[in-house]
């Protein structure tokens, strides 16, 4: 495998979701515990999530993310998010990713051949990404 690549068993590997955050015991301000908790919140805002049924879709048709597709994606969520879009279409080269904008969630995934004759419903808006 590609050194750049990561699989999606890799990608979600000792990943915790992103509401169990380890918290320090010993936080001896209110004002500590309020940073780490806006960092937090802040942290769940932008991080972008793939839900089970996105994740299934890579693992069955054997998409591969290295993080620079991950940075795209993101920005391409951020994008979508600046212009009000609330269920977005990412097209990236030979993959096409639907995305739930206001949760940064990505729902589903396609490879080229499966995205062929499909039409894409319920979405508002579609972001390319070269």
């Amino acid at each position: 495998m590609n050194d750049n690549k990561i699989t999606v068993g890799q990608m979600f590997a000792g990943v915790r979701h992103p509401g169990m955050l380890q918290r320090s015991n010993n936080i001896n301000t209110a004002g500590s515990a309020l940073a780490e908790a806006s960092f937090e919140t802040l942290l769940q805002r932008n991080m972008l999530k793939f839900s089970n049924h996105a994740i299934k879709r890579l693992e069955q048709r054997g998409i591969q993310l290295g993080s620079k597709q991950l940075d795209q994606i993101s920005s391409a969520v951020e994008q979508a998010a600046a212009k009000g879009s609330k269920d977005s279409l990412i097209l990236m080269k030979d993959l096409a990713l639907i995305v739930s904008v206001a949760n940064r969630t990505v729902v589903t995934a396609m490879d080229g051949n499966s995205m062929k004759d499909n039409v894409f419903t319920q979405i508002d808006s579609a972001v390319i990404i070269s």
